[in-house]
């Protein structure tokens, strides 16, 4: 499991960051380094890998670190009217600015307030070039924790990244947001790495099958199991590792996370064979 890039997105409460979390436990149990990388503006990444609090409070988003977006970029953060790099130099940053705990390094990238259509900042720059570096030039694992888009991912970004995994719930409204990620991972030529992951699911077959007909052509990972044991994990800022009654819990994971491996796997054996 060694070097993948999984990107990881979907709607507001579906679960993502619980996804990336216990995925990125599972990696580094195994003996893996992993960068776990929170790029949802509602940052809960480091919560949900169960990482001490005082661990977790110690985490600046870079996006909001304003020593940082100028000396890189050369412009001052939410100052308008200037003239920055678009491609500054972010090489050493998770070195200096990733939090590490049990084999995992965390990095929060931060919101960025948008005006209009999107961001034409120094902080988005920056991040959108860190994320880069991350993907195309980090031999260790890195699992991003995205929001319901690919707001930092691009073309020359998108070509390191091993999967896109859009993480829905069984409702036709989340489902709906899947599909819009699918649309935005179709312009980035990322068609053929796109997966589903069914979470909170109190049907497996029905859901399924619902999902299938829903995004039809699209890999269906498998289905994690609604419990009510995430709410109580959440509500303490905890993982579903520190209880003691959850392993067939993380067995679902594990099962889906196998799954994904194996088809990258193959998708980069068929690829070989072709070349």
């Amino acid at each position: 499991m060694s070097g993948l890039k999984i990107a990881i997105s979907g709607k507001g409460g579906v679960g993502k960051s619980t996804v990336a979390a216990v995925w990125s436990r599972l990696i580094a149990d195994q003996g893996f380094p992993v960068y776990a990388i929170d790029a949802d503006p509602d940052a809960n990444l480091s919560h949900a890998l169960g990482m001490p609090r005082v661990l977790a409070d110690s985490i600046k988003p870079l996006a909001s670190d304003d020593a940082l977006v100028e000396e890189r970029t050369g412009a001052k953060r939410g100052a308008t009217g200037q003239i920055f790099s678009l491609a500054p130099e972010v090489a050493d940053i998770a070195e200096k600015y990733a939090v590490s705990w049990n084999k995992i390094r965390v990095l929060v990238l931060g919101a960025i307030k948008k005006g209009g259509a999107g961001c034409a900042c120094p902080e988005s720059a920056l991040l959108r070039s860190l994320v880069r570096h991350l993907v195309l030039h980090e031999n260790e694992t890195v699992i991003l924790d995205m929001e319901a888009g690919v707001e930092h991912l691009g073309r020359a970004t998108a070509a390191g990244v091993d999967a896109l995994v859009a993480v829905t719930e069984p409702g036709t409204r989340s489902l709906e947001t899947a599909l819009h990620i699918k649309k935005l991972a179709a312009d980035i030529g990322l068609s053929g790495r796109f997966f589903l992951l069914l979470n909170k699911v109190r049907d497996s077959g029905k859901s399924a099958e619902t999902a299938k007909m829903f995004i039809p052509d699209v890999p269906l990972l498998g289905t994690i199991p609604f419990d009510d044991r995430f709410i109580i994990a959440d509500e303490e800022r905890k993982s579903i590792f520190d209880y003691p009654d959850t392993p067939e819990l993380i067995r679902s994971f594990k099962q889906t996370l196998e799954t994904l491996t194996d088809s990258i796997s193959a998708r980069q054996n068929a690829t070989k064979e072709l070349s």
